[in-house]
């Protein structure tokens, strides 16, 4: 147990070390391959070039921390293998930039890789509503939905990576989440797993925070959503009885509701689903008055409060998980109302 524990602890150390200090390596190789991220319409933030390949910090922290203390088997590799070609994907997209539907035929092929490597949803806790069997078993359906929740996860992270720090602050709270539940449920290549993503997240922070130096583009977005899509199947899909199938859409709650209403409003505009438009939560709560350091400290704690209700869920039952969402949704309305009456309190005054 004490071995573990400091595994675990020398993990994040190692991971958060390595991602902050290659960040400054990263921001100073992207303007010369060209990775720069120029603000030309009205949905980035940011008024200045950027450099936006911090992700491979994000993923070489990462990879260290998994290759110096985590047991490679079957599942892991799959996931770093996989993982690999997402960043492979995102480099050569922030560098000249990659087509919608290419990219998501790579993506597709990323997800089948960990699927190919025993990473497949092949039921889920039964929530009593549908049967009385306590699992719903997908049969058929298994290796499709495994690669459209991995593929749905990806681009919701990179979705949500809009403001300084938000995507790796959203994917850090997750990390969080899932390595609390992983150490309940006692599997330590997970909690080692989310415990690199963590700290190498952490550790490319600084650099990320409002005002940025540096941007994680999809290099780091869309590896973090893959890591999170997998290790979710890896600790809570597999089936724990104790774990409903909610666990994993309330800890991915933000970047998956932001994903499925920017779908259905795409598709009600008569658009394509994966064209680019200023309607995500993010460009809202700017649109209201917030600043980038308001907004993301909003989704931050939205995100933290589903992820504790994620974890209520596992240890305490529904009910009170329910009540700790409703808490959770209410607490967040009155914030945003009464930061919202603040900044519009404040331009009155400037006015």
């Amino acid at each position: 147990m004490e071995y573990d524990l400091l595994r675990l602890l020398f993990t994040i150390l190692v991971a958060f070390l390595v991602s902050f200090a290659s960040t400054p390596i990263v921001k100073s190789l992207a303007p010369r391959i060209g990775a720069m991220d120029i603000p030309k319409d009205d949905r980035r933030m940011h008024k200045t070039p950027l450099p936006r390949i911090g992700g491979l910090a994000i993923f070489y922290g990462f990879i260290v921390a998994i290759l110096c203390f985590c047991d490679i088997n079957r599942s892991i590799r799959g996931m770093l293998l996989g993982s690999v070609i997402i960043v492979a994907l995102g480099i050569l997209d922030d560098v000249v930039g990659v087509k919608a539907f290419p990219k998501l035929i790579v993506q597709i092929f990323a997800a089948t890789v960990a699927v190919l490597h025993g990473i497949e949803i092949t039921y889920f806790t039964n929530p009593h509503m549908l049967s009385e069997k306590p699992y719903i078993a997908l049969g058929i359906w298994s290796v499709p939905a495994t690669i459209l929740w991995i593929v749905i996860v990806t681009n919701a992270v990179n979705l949500i990576d809009g403001l300084d720090g938000l995507a790796a602050g959203v994917s850090s709270i997750s990390c969080i989440s899932l390595f609390a539940i992983s150490l309940m449920t006692r599997e330590t290549n997970i909690s080692i797993v989310t415990a690199a993503v963590a700290g190498a997240a952490f550790g490319f922070l600084p650099y990320n925070l409002h005002p940025a130096k540096i941007i994680m583009g999809d290099t780091g977005a869309t590896f973090l959503g893959y890591i999170l899509a997998c290790v979710s199947i890896m600790g809570l899909f597999k089936g724990y009885a104790v774990i409903s199938f909610a666990v994993p859409f309330l800890i991915l709650g933000i970047p998956i509701f932001d994903t499925l209403f920017a779908i259905v409003r795409r598709l009600l505009k008569k658009q394509s689903p994966m064209s680019a438009d200023r309607g995500h939560l993010h460009h809202r709560l700017i649109d209201m008055g917030f600043d980038q350091r308001q907004a993301v400290t909003i989704l931050c704690i939205a995100s933290g409060l589903l992820s504790m209700s994620a974890v209520v869920l596992m240890v305490s039952g529904a009910t009170r998980a329910i009540i700790l969402i409703f808490s959770v949704v209410l607490l967040v309305w009155a914030g945003v109302g009464l930061l919202n009456k603040k900044n519009e309190e404040v331009g009155k005054d400037t006015e």
